[in-house]
């Protein structure tokens, strides 16, 4: 895809969307570093740029967005880094019998949460049974979180799947209530595809003429976790747990919190993100 404009306003972005969909033109808009992004396929940048300058000219009365040279689909690592730390945690805790304990201790034990061992919600989010486990939650936040990333940036985007895993966890735990164990970002990773059908829907349900359309990233994201989520040796309830969760934090963010984040606000995050991280292990080691 093409980056058609950059820096928008919620206002422009809002407008060009309309203007585009009236158009047929299909587009995506990102959370940018300095404000909305709207992206279309490339055959159809020319015609989209066209429609945009031709409904800006004929009501000047409204602020125009500028230009945006056009360049390649931007790649981005954010997704990479967490799923390597993943494997270091994994490489790091006991092997053997240790490994046992050690997941008993900082797992998700719904009696334990529901006992007060709050920090049980992320720990058991970096805990995992074996190497196939790990690997497969570690492709799929590569993959989703690097998705939900490009939407609503670096620190908020991790910041909303670590907070959409551990709504996860903690509902999971009172609808369980006892004898049950859960570990595995796999929480997260369903959140993260919450927070991907939420942001789509709210942005389909807000254009005219597409409300009904607006259901199927949500059909989409229940397609994924009965197909993903719903193996042998997975915990479902878990994972629709954390779908919810990510869905309906993305919602909140696209009803109440529509202004891009800054920079400084992604930095912020980010280290809201590590520090509820930190502060979990930190408070489960002082309990084990």
């Amino acid at each position: 895809m093409q980056a058609l404009f950059s820096n928008l306003t919620t206002e422009q972005a809002d407008t060009c969307g309309l203007v585009l969909s009236a158009a047929g033109v299909s587009y995506r808009v990102k959370n940018g570093r300095g404000g909305w992004e709207i992206w279309v396929e490339e055959s159809e940048y020319d015609t989209a740029l066209a429609g945009i300058k031709q409904y800006f000219q004929e009501n000047r009365d409204i602020s125009p967005p500028e230009d945006t040279p056009r360049q390649g689909f931007q790649k981005t690592y954010t997704g990479i880094w967490f799923p390597v730390v993943l494997c270091a945690w994994y490489l790091a805790y006991p092997s053997g019998p240790g490994r046992e304990s050690f997941i008993a201790t900082y797992g998700a034990v719904s009696e334990a949460i529901l006992e007060g061992e709050l920090y049980r919600t992320v720990t058991a989010l970096m805990l995992h049974a074996d190497a196939v486990h790990l690997l497969s939650n570690m492709a799929g936040m590569a993959i989703f979180g690097t998705a939900v990333c490009g939407i609503m940036g670096r620190g908020l985007g991790w910041f909303m799947i670590l907070l959409s895993g551990i709504s996860g966890n903690f509902i999971n735990a009172a609808f369980l209530e006892t004898g049950h164990l859960s570990i595995g970002a796999s929480t997260a990773i369903f959140g993260a595809i919450g927070i991907l059908a939420g942001h789509r829907f709210l942005e389909r349900f807000r254009l005219p003429g597409q409300r009904m359309k607006a259901w199927l990233p949500l059909a989409g994201g229940m397609a994924l976790l009965g197909f993903l989520g719903s193996g042998a040796h997975t915990d479902l309830t878990a994972h629709l747990f954390g779908f919810l969760s990510g869905l309906g934090l993305a919602i909140i963010r696209g009803v109440f919190f529509k202004q891009p984040v800054t920079d400084s606000g992604q930095n912020a995050f980010m280290v809201l993100f590590a520090g509820v991280l930190a502060a979990a292990w930190v408070t489960g080691f002082s309990h084990g």
